[in-house]
């Protein structure tokens, strides 16, 4: 009687889903173990193979310092991992000295594809017009090389080379365009490269400040955050704040202090976070002055102050890389500075990825 009874309740469940419209059905399958969280590329030692991929789920209740090595555990990622760029649903992994791409699912982690042509010292991934760009260095010595690689997105072939001024990183995709921030390798630069992402031609070049390391955009407009000439270059110059505008005029917008050098600009709503040494600071994009205290400062963050940093929701992530050697940490604050969360991750926590 009883199996009698839980055979009828389980047709007539079937029955009331089954004559549900069909707009009102929802189902909501997991993509994978690791979405809903925060992928952490950890560059690893140079010229030692160990770069890794750490995971922090959003309610920090599930984390795994190496969970690419757990998903793929007879597969190296590879060697000093520089950046990480998501495209539908591939994570695309640019190995530096691997002088590679790795790409996996991004909600799983399971390796799918290797890029191993067209590199010479990768550095930065975005996607445009079902393309990737991808910044590399060539050889660093040599100042002639650089260049900006074109990847087609259905079959990861080698569309082209796109010939660029020296020291090309970080990138930014903007109304079906490519700025390239040129920090200047081994050297210093102070440009920044326009591309159009249709034709995959360099339709302008700005000057801006000195070491352009961020770009952001914000009101249609792009900033870009220039750290300035450190000390031991012996010619030091400090940080400035340049923004790109609609009708590609590159303007300075605010000067730092004499040895002030920013890092990390972060954009979120109508505000900037960024980074000089171990400390935080916020300001309103429409302020014309900068901040002159920081909203906290962080515990000793190694060597050059903080490395990396995130801002998801109200948290900042920072990530510490310590003696650039062994182990670093990821830390999780709010606003106020104070800390909701701190793990050890790989070697060189480089960047923070909300997947």
């Amino acid at each position: 009687m009883n199996l009698k009874k839980l055979t009828l309740f389980a047709l007539s469940i079937s029955m009331f889903y089954g004559c549900q419209p069909e707009e009102n059905r929802v189902v909501n399958l997991p993509l994978g173990d690791y979405e809903n969280g925060v992928l952490i590329l950890n560059q690893g030692n140079f010229g030692q193979g160990n770069s890794s991929i750490s995971y922090l789920s959003h309610d920090f209740e599930t984390f795994q310092a190496d969970a690419f090595q757990a998903v793929n555990p007879n597969f190296t990622l590879g060697d000093t991992g520089q950046d990480l760029g998501f495209y539908e649903d591939r994570a695309f992994v640019v190995m530096n000295n691997s002088n590679k791409i790795e790409i996996l699912n991004r909600y799983t982690l399971a390796h799918e594809a290797t890029i191993s042509v067209g590199l010479n010292n990768p550095r930065y991934i975005v996607f445009a017009q079902g393309k990737a760009f991808v910044t590399n260095w060539g050889d660093g010595m040599n100042p002639n090389d650089d260049y900006v690689a074109v990847f087609n997105l259905n079959d990861y072939s080698l569309y082209s080379n796109i010939a660029v001024t020296e020291g090309p990183e970080r990138l930014l995709v903007h109304n079906d365009k490519v700025y390239v921030a040129h920090e200047g390798g081994f050297g210093f630069n102070n440009k920044v490269t326009l591309i159009d992402a249709v034709s995959s031609q360099i339709t302008n070049i700005f000057e801006v400040g000195d070491v352009p390391k961020s770009l952001q955009v914000y009101n249609n407009e792009v900033y870009v955050l220039c750290g300035g000439k450190p000390s031991w270059s012996e010619n030091e110059t400090a940080g400035s704040l340049y923004k790109i505008s609609e009708n590609n005029t590159a303007v300075v917008v605010l000067n730092f202090n004499e040895n002030k050098h920013p890092a990390n600009l972060i954009q979120k709503d109508n505000l900037f976070y960024y980074s000089i040494n171990a400390e935080v600071y916020q300001m309103n994009v429409a302020d014309n002055s900068l901040p002159t205290v920081p909203i906290f400062e962080t515990t000793a963050q190694g060597v050059y102050g903080i490395y990396s940093m995130g801002i998801r929701e109200n948290l900042i992530y920072i990530g510490d890389a310590a003696d650039y050697n062994s182990n670093g940490k990821v830390l999780i604050y709010q606003p106020n500075g104070t800390l909701v969360f701190e793990k050890t991750v790989g070697v060189i926590p480089t960047g923070f990825y909300n997947n």
